[in-house]
């Protein structure tokens, strides 16, 4: 039976480990996890094992940042989650959202995966869709073609600030969090932030996704 409200024992944010794409909007949930590992003064170590960069947020909590590209994301979180008995809704997913605008951030239990790969994978691997999702809004470039490669490119100055400032709001909100609080944390987390400018003309990045990463909608 789910238990929506069980306290996470395991945060994973989302994004692809190679240096060209550690700025870029598809990295988002990287940034929160950097963010949340400076706050608590705590470093992540590589761990095989577990296909990513670990470290302990206290207790029996964990936090990851998958080394696979994104749409192996799975194969961190269902190895840490098998290994330490962690129940999908235990689990909280930290990704980019293109339905939301940057600086707009949402936190849900379940649900579709809207076309984005890591939470495909992760939904396959657990063999569920119950677990949390912290989605960072990115903006939307307005044509689906071109979504792969906004993805892969970094947001404006602006768009940045926004995003940043998301992931700020939402660390403060993350003791709630782990809390299994999810009702204060999303009045938290959910406080709309002022409307951005819209993104600058599109361009097409300089180089082509990685092997392995996305073909289509990321």
């Amino acid at each position: 039976m789910l238990a929506p409200n069980s306290p996470i024992r395991l945060v994973a944010g989302l994004g692809n480990p190679d240096r060209e794409y550690l700025r870029t909007r598809h990295n988002a949930g990287f940034w929160f996890a950097d963010a949340l590992a400076r706050k608590l003064s705590r470093s992540f170590s590589m761990e095989k094992k577990f296909f990513g960069e670990v470290c302990r947020l206290d207790g029996d909590v964990w936090m990851v940042k998958p080394m696979t590209f994104m749409n192996r994301s799975g194969q961190a979180v269902a190895a840490l989650a098998g290994f330490y008995q962690i129940k999908p809704e235990e689990i909280l997913i930290v990704h980019d959202e293109l339905d939301l605008r940057p600086g707009e951030v949402k936190l849900k239990m379940g649900g579709g995966v809207a076309g984005h790969n890591g939470l495909k994978d992760i939904e396959a691997q657990l063999g569920s869709s119950t677990f949390w999702r912290l989605r960072l809004g990115i903006g939307h470039p307005g044509v689906k073609a071109e979504v792969v490669n906004y993805v892969l490119r970094k947001p404006s100055a602006e768009h940045r600030e926004a995003i940043e400032k998301s992931i700020e709001q939402s660390v403060a909100a993350l003791d709630l969090v782990l809390a299994g609080e999810m009702e204060r944390a999303m009045m938290k987390v959910h406080a709309k932030p002022p409307r951005p400018k819209p993104a600058p003309a599109l361009e097409r990045p300089s180089t082509s996704p990685p092997d392995g990463s996305e073909e289509g909608t990321p």
